[in-house]
């Protein structure tokens, strides 16, 4: 395959206006392809190569239809690349066969707790039916293969259906030496793993934990030893992210489906009230390439577009605090809504506890569950669990009265808390990198008093908070905010910290606090769409030819989030049922 160098702004924005004055943008009902020169016609195209997309078209090849996917960037697999690759499928394969006691009604009553009425109980049915399918088929047809992420809880595993001991599955390795050049376009991970290790997302759960825990060390080595397995294999082994998204490129080199890198769209393309292509930019010039069933939008959210995010979202915003892939600009979502379709869930993403550090934010996730730390807001004072699942401690940020705002909030932990533990990459006991205190991400003092000046909260405010957090801490009982109350905030806790794994009082000096501000792993909101992944106009009636899954479609979650991969479960599931249905409808 060969790939042309990224075309510039002005080189796109050219084409969109070509494509305007030619009537490919926004007419809705008319277009004049002679305007542009074919570039190819194909059974299915996909826009997007992240979990979504690599899925929809391995589904679409897996029917014998011809399939293409475009993608703008300069390498494939999108976010779920960058990921932990985490996927929450109920039923699934994987954790039936590993004898998680999961049923079809739990499934139903835990998601509808969870989505609630923002999402119609058909597409809740379609994601639960879908989902295992979909699993048996991507193993049956790639390399991909999954391990069950054992205890990591779904997010509210109290509610009616909800499992403890989690549904969550990830890629198990998979050697990139099989993708041969095509290694080389892979999305870089968001973390890489350190060199000589092979870690699954589950392992950082003990990894974090390696200075203070048996098992941290034990799971150290095991990592280190399965690394040095693969060097002696001559292999490159892949997980998390890069597995899912490597596996699934092989399958698709295997079915023979070519992938589009650096390839844009544009437009949709409109032809006797049904979308029937897509316009796009390659090689510097638009081109229209025709799609005879079906077009398949799976090109991730809007969090890169500032102007959306500003139009859709809630102040303070911006585009600076995700860790979506770069390319995500709403392209997809802006063409379906050109073409007529609904949009809902814009103002909602899968939002995380970020630190903004000066090399790009990063999403707290164990961290602020470990014992010895709190959130405080901009009076000092303490306002959420701060182990509680990581889209609602950002909803409570951005719910609060505006007359105490905690965004940004501050992390803060002592320095028991930094001996025991690891934050980000940067191993217990070692300071902070000078270039997080001079970008004001972290900061340190020796008392409370001066900390708090620090970081701009009354003094007398932030000690009142330590003084009786430590002493819920030291009782074992958060009676203020509930954190270990559920068998969730136990996922990341320390097991030696007793009574309660989650809390520690926070004693040695010096203190630390670390700026926290409402970060995400993409938006949530995009094209709404029916069970079979068609997408809706405003009406609820159905744009012919047109289908979307992953973010650029309103999540199947609603503004929840129901365990670890909401994302990336659904996105492969719609996908993969987006080719099914145009598959069926072709062989009508």
């Amino acid at each position: 395959m060969h790939d042309v160098s990224l075309p510039s702004r002005r080189t796109v924005l050219g084409a969109a206006g070509l494509a305007a004055g030619s009537g490919l943008l926004g007419s809705g009902t008319r277009s004049y392809a002679a305007d542009v020169p074919t570039l190819g016609a194909y059974d299915v195209v996909v826009v997007g190569s992240g979990a979504a997309g690599l899925t929809a078209a391995l589904a679409a090849a897996g029917r014998g239809l011809s399939c293409l996917v475009v993608e703008k960037a300069p390498t494939f697999g999108g976010s779920a690349a960058r990921s932990g690759a985490g996927i929450w499928i109920p039923n699934n394969p994987v954790i039936r066969g590993a004898g998680v006691p999961d049923t079809p009604d739990k499934a139903a009553r835990y998601l509808a707790s969870v989505a609630g009425d923002d999402v119609p109980v058909e597409r809740q049915r379609a994601f639960l039916a879908g989902g295992p399918k979909m699993i048996d088929f991507v193993q049956r047809n790639s390399p991909l293969r999954f391990r069950w992420m054992e205890g990591y809880s779904d997010y509210y595993p109290e509610r009616p259906g909800g499992l403890a001991m989690g549904r969550s599955i990830e890629p198990d390795v998979f050697d990139g030496n099989r993708l041969g050049p095509e290694l080389a376009h892979l999305n870089p991970s968001y973390l890489p793993v350190p060199a000589g290790m092979v870690i699954f997302s589950q392992d950082y759960r003990w990894l974090n934990l390696t200075a203070v825990s048996a098992k941290g060390a034990a799971v150290a080595a095991q990592a280190l030893a399965r690394g040095t397995a693969a060097a002696l294999r001559g292999e490159k082994p892949l997980t998390m992210g890069q597995a899912l998204a490597g596996a699934l490129r092989k399958g698709l080199l295997d079915a023979g489906v070519p992938v589009w890198l650096n390839t844009p769209l544009v437009d949709l393309h409109t032809a006797g009230g049904r979308i029937t292509g897509v316009l796009v930019e390659r090689a510097g010039t638009p081109g229209l390439v025709r799609a005879r069933h079906g077009v398949i939008v799976g090109s991730g959210g809007f969090e890169h577009d500032a102007a959306m995010r500003k139009q859709y979202q809630r102040a303070p915003i911006g585009t600076e605090w995700t860790m979506g892939a770069k390319e995500n600009t709403g392209d997809g979502i802006r063409a379906g809504q050109r073409a007529g379709a609904a949009l809902a869930l814009m103002d909602d993403a899968w939002w995380g506890p970020t630190v903004p550090l000066p090399d790009g934010p990063y999403f707290c996730l164990a961290e602020r569950t470990l014992p010895g730390g709190l959130f405080v807001d901009a009076a000092g004072r303490r306002y959420v669990n701060e182990a509680a699942p990581y889209s609602d401690v950002v909803h409570r940020m951005y719910d609060r009265d505006p007359a105490e705002p905690c965004i940004p909030s501050w992390l803060v932990v002592d320095q028991n808390y930094r001996n025991r533990y690891l934050f980000r990459t940067v191993a217990p006991t070692l300071p902070f990198p000078a270039s997080w205190y001079s970008s004001g991400a972290v900061r340190s003092a020796l008392t409370l008093d001066g900390l708090a000046r620090a970081i701009g909260v009354p003094g007398a405010a932030l000690r009142a908070t330590v003084d009786r957090f430590n002493g819920q801490a030291r009782a074992g009982r958060d009676t203020d905010q509930g954190r270990g109350d559920s068998a969730y905030d136990h996922y990341f806790a320390d097991p030696s910290i007793a009574p309660n794994p989650t809390l520690a009082p926070l004693w040695l000096p010096p203190f630390h606090a670390l700026k926290i501000v409402p970060g995400d792993l993409g938006t949530k909101g995009g094209i709404v769409t029916d069970a079979a992944a068609r997408a809706l106009r405003e009406d609820g009636s159905v744009i012919p030819g047109l289908y979307a899954a992953g973010n650029a479609s309103a999540a199947v979650m609603g503004h929840s989030y129901a365990g670890a991969g909401s994302t990336i479960g659904p996105a492969m599931t719609f996908g993969y049922l987006a080719a099914q249905d145009i598959a069926d409808r072709a062989a009508r």
